[in-house]
Parts: C-alpha cells; sequence; structure tokens
C-alpha cells in the first residue's frame, strides 16, 4: 500500500510540472535504466555516465531525486574533479622560451671544452657571428659546469708569451746622469 500511495503523489507532481522538468527526469531515467540494462552483475558507470550526471547536475535542480544509481555526493565529487581538471589543463604552462635544439646544445658545450677561457658572452657573440639567435642566458644555461673546487682556467705565462711573440718588441730603459745632473 505504501509503494502505491508514493507512486500515486509521484504522478500527482509530475502533473503540476513543467515540460522541461519532466523531460530532464525522464533523460534521467532512461539513462539509469541504460546502465541497468548492461549484462553485468553489478552497474557501473561509464566515464560518459558520469559525465551525464555533472552536466544534468548543472541544468536541472531536481536531478537529486531522480538519481538511484550513486550518491548525490558522489556526482559532487565527479562535478569538483571535472572542475580541477579543466583548471589544470586551462593554466598549463605553454609560454615561454623555446628550447635550444639538441646541436645547439652540443655546439655550445663543445666551444666551451675547447676554449675554456671562454665565457658565456663570448660564445655567444660566436654564435652570434654564426648566423644563430640565441640569447647569452641560454648559452650560460647549456655551458659545463665546473666541479666542486675546480679553480677556472685562465692563460699561462707561457701560452700568453707564444701567443703574442709576434706582436712584442724588447726594449731596455736605462738612465744616464749628466753632469748637471739631468737625465739623458
Amino acid at each position: 500500500m505504501r509503494v502505491f500511495v508514493k507512486a500515486l503523489v509521484e504522478t500527482m507532481r509530475s502533473a503540476l510540472r513543467g515540460r522541461s522538468e519532466l523531460a530532464l527526469e525522464n533523460l534521467a531515467l532512461r539513462q539509469q535504466l541504460a546502465v541497468f540494462r548492461e549484462k553485468r552483475p553489478s552497474p557501473r558507470l561509464a566515464r560518459g555516465d558520469r559525465l551525464f550526471w555533472v552536466v544534468l547536475r548543472r541544468l536541472w535542480q531536481g536531478w537529486r531525486r531522480s538519481l538511484c544509481l550513486v550518491q548525490p555526493a558522489t556526482v559532487v565529487k565527479w562535478h569538483r574533479m571535472g572542475f580541477r581538471l579543466f583548471w589544470r589543463w586551462k593554466s598549463r604552462r605553454r609560454v615561454g622560451r623555446p628550447r635550444a635544439t639538441l646541436e645547439l646544445r652540443a655546439l655550445i658545450r663543445r666551444m666551451a671544452e675547447t676554449n675554456p677561457t671562454w665565457g658565456a658572452p663570448r660564445i655567444h657573440g660566436e654564435l652570434l657571428k654564426l648566423g644563430m639567435e640565441v640569447s647569452q642566458t641560454t648559452v650560460a644555461r647549456y655551458m659545463p659546469r665546473p666541479g666542486r673546487g675546480t679553480p677556472k682556467p685562465s692563460p699561462t705565462w707561457r701560452n700568453f708569451l707564444r701567443l703574442h711573440l709576434a706582436e712584442s718588441a724588447g726594449m731596455d730603459f736605462f738612465v744616464i746622469p749628466t753632469a748637471t745632473f739631468g737625465v739623458l
């Protein structure tokens, strides 16, 4: 008797509701029937079913009354997860300096290793002369880092003299005092 009275009250309520609300309830019930008709021992909701309930929650105020497969709190949880996923996708990093190519990184490393006294500004200048558009900070990022405790390489006197010997000239300055104490 109790089930009959409940069905009668629901029928009376549905007669007084609007057409769009009745259509949404019908849609919700049909979706649940489709899930129940699957040949499984217990009904399982697929991703599309979950999306259906999340969208229906946004469109219809009375979605809780017709829901019998899952708890309303579960639908709210799905909605929050979808919201979180959307904003994670929306705020992903898409801007910034493009990565240097593998060949350019290898060239920077090779130039730094063969010329240990060159820093990032010098290598940057040489790359610009070769027609490669790259910033100095990018060059500094891809240069090999010296290990801990290793001194920065500097040219020795022997290298300095060997490199500049052709341009150098030797002179000797000496002082000759005169009888009037002047300097020649």
